[in-house]
């Protein structure tokens, strides 16, 4: 790709992908790799400039968390984030050391020395004329000492340096997190840094991405055919497309219907792919198999786990049909996958592998090599908002592109402890209800739907029985629970303020239409410490 980028490096903190996001938002391509990359490899790349991320390490206990000395070589304009002001603190001649004082969480930053990457950006200012910056810190340790050439750039009031900047080499570092969406200014001081400090040009643009994914995608491929697991939900949907506008009848799409899909959804994926895109699916219904396997099974990583493996057994036996389908077919030698950035990150999945693990994600990893196949992931490097912009760019209807993530494992997951079949059926039922009153309901102050003002929303099936009321009788029936968040980059999520008219109108219909729950209640958990979904 002919495209100005920047090299992030990552040093393993859980937010990195946020670095990337921020770049992309600036219109610039960007790649991550891990920070103990060779000298070679740093010089050959080409980047316009460097971004060093944070970490949880220390640099006086991790001495090997180091920037390759290319870094410094490089003459390209360098940011160092967190752990990477201060690395490039101990680097450079700077000090670093324990600090009585940590920040977590919501800080004030007194803008200083009038550098570029701050000018002119600011939340707000003192009686005294000092510019602030309202941001999110998350560390224990800080710098002590700046190294020679470098001068003061920011601080707060326990930490008196928390940004420094040697312009003339074009280094810069703050000890806050631009990258989160609690620090007002960070696209801005991305955008400073990216468009105007490195002077990239902003054109990574999804519209003309389809041109290069699509030249990738016949040049990764050939005459050889692709064979994609279709769920329905955004991710796959565009993989499909982009591919299928690549390959077309080269690609075929097996979409496993395991029983655990939401109301209708089965039908709705057919007409579109097969009805309206005329691309070829194969419908395999599958339900009996999962929810046999899963009977019994209450742990959320062995459900996952069980159902990432029957997809696999699923997919070796739609691949086997292929191979030995006769005229048309020289059998599938790709598996195509609709993963992205977060189940990257949330698998454990980047570079560096220092990343802790929060769930396993079914299509990161292994399906590949199981299958006896070669791997094609078009989206591997996108974030959501990215590949929605891109199904639009492709045609997609807004209906699609805009709908909500839905997880691979189904329902699996939004049924809590053991799945059973009437408990899918219920939750089906309550689902539907939830996002049809969220669609159907207005917010005044925007004229959108409250579907379009969250980013995710369903409802969770909790495996406990409550009293109630109904006429004159007593029930003893079934729980559920509410979700909707809203997010900009689904590594941070706060929980959606619905109108109370709106709670209660989804309740009254879900106890009322969907006999065996009497009880609906609603998720007010962020991310962090909660997950999106509850398993």
């Amino acid at each position: 790709m002919q495209h100005d980028k920047i090299l992030i490096l990552d040093f393993g903190s859980q937010v990195t992908q946020l670095i990337a996001r921020r770049v992309r938002e600036a219109a610039v391509y960007c790649e991550i790799h891990p920070n103990d990359v060779g000298d070679d490899f740093i010089k050959a790349f080409g980047a316009k400039g460097i971004i060093l991320s944070g970490s949880h390490a220390s640099t006086y206990e991790d001495q090997q968390l180091r920037a390759p000395q290319a870094v410094w070589d490089a003459g390209v304009p360098v940011l160092g984030i967190c752990y990477g002001m201060q690395t490039m603190a101990v680097q450079l001649g700077g000090k670093v050391e324990w600090s009585d004082s940590r920040e977590f969480g919501y800080a004030q930053v007194r803008a200083r020395g009038h550098t570029k990457l701050f000018d002119g950006i600011q939340d707000f200012a003192t009686p005294e004329g000092h510019g602030m910056l309202e941001v999110w810190m998350s560390h224990g340790d800080k710098v002590t000492e700046l190294p020679p050439g470098f001068k003061l750039m920011a601080s707060t009031a326990s930490c008196p340096i928390a940004g420094m900047a040697d312009e003339a080499r074009g280094l810069y570092a703050v000890q806050f997190h631009p990258e989160v969406t609690h620090t007002k200014q960070g696209e801005a001081i991305f955008r400073r840094f990216v468009r105007e400090i490195c002077a990239c040009q902003g054109d990574w643009i999804m519209g003309d991405y389809i041109a290069e994914a699509v030249a990738r995608i016949r040049e990764q491929v050939g005459d050889e055919e692709v064979i994609l697991g279709l769920s329905g939900g955004v991710d796959s949907s565009v993989a499909a497309a982009l591919i299928h506008r690549a390959i077309g009848d080269q690609l075929t799409c097996v979409f496993v219907d395991h029983g655990l899909l939401r109301l209708h959804e089965g039908d709705a994926v057919m007409e579109m792919f097969a009805g309206k895109l005329h691309a070829k699916v194969i419908r395999v219904d599958a339900s009996e198999m999962f929810l046999g396997a899963l009977a019994g099974v209450t742990d959320p990583e062995r459900k996952r786990k069980i159902i990432g493996g029957l997809f696999v057994d699923v997919f070796k036996a739609e691949a086997a049909k292929l191979k030995a389908g006769g005229a048309g077919h020289k059998g599938a030698t790709f598996l195509a996958q609709g993963t992205i950035y977060p189940d990257v990150v949330e698998s454990g999945g980047t570079k560096t592998k220092k990343a802790t693990t929060i769930k396993s994600h079914h299509n990161v990893g292994g399906l590949p090599e199981q299958l006896g196949l070669k791997l094609l992931e078009p989206l591997r490097e996108l974030f959501k908002d990215e590949v929605r912009a891109l199904g639009v760019a492709l045609g997609l209807p807004p209906e699609m592109v805009d709908r909500h993530p839905f997880p691979g494992p189904g329902l699996g997951v939004r049924i809590l402890g053991e799945v059973k079949k009437d408990y899918a059926e219920l939750l089906r039922r309550a689902d539907a209800i939830f996002i049809e009153e969220l669609r159907a309901t207005l917010d005044p102050a925007t004229g959108k739907s409250w579907y379009a003002l969250t980013s995710q929303a369903f409802t969770v099936f909790l495996p406990v029985k409550s009293v109630g009321v109904m006429g004159d009788g007593r029930t003893y029936d079934y729980v559920v629970a509410l979700r909707a968040v809203q997010t900009s980059d689904f590594m941070t999520a706060d929980w959606a303020e619905l109108p109370y008219s709106l709670l209660k109108k989804v309740s009254s219909r879900i106890i009322n239409e969907v006999r065996g729950i009497n009880r609906v209640t609603y998720d007010v958990s962020s991310k962090p410490p909660a997950t999106i979904e509850w398993e």
